[in-house]
């Protein structure tokens, strides 16, 4: 096989850990931010409209963020260990979709 196939499929590892990585802790972070904290009072609705905003691009920054260096681990790891690499995001695949799932039913 040749190197530069090799760093494709490596590459494409790397991308999918970080997409499924962003997925995932998205969820999770929209899960614990709707446990943690209260929703503002509705006596403002400038600070109600803000609010939601600003805690949305923030999130999505941070599991960005979090998934890009995911991805730059996977891609490190699949040098050597390619096919551990795959089986694992058929894991966090499964794991991110029901995160997803759970989200999106109760906390929208």
């Amino acid at each position: 096989m040749k190197s530069h196939e090799r760093i494709v499929r490596r590459l494409a590892l790397g991308l999918q850990a970080a997409c499924v990585t962003s997925v995932g802790l998205y969820a999770l972070f929209r899960m614990l931010q709707a446990v943690s904290f209260q929703a503002p009072s509705p006596a403002t609705p400038a600070t109600i409209v803000w609010s939601a905003h600003a805690g949305y691009f923030w999130r999505v920054w941070t599991v960005s963020y979090a998934g890009v260096l995911v991805g730059f681990l996977a891609f490190a790891a699949a040098r050597t260990h390619e096919a551990q690499v795959a089986r694992g995001l058929v894991v966090a695949l499964s794991v991110a979709v029901a995160l997803m799932v759970v989200q999106g039913t109760f906390v929208p």
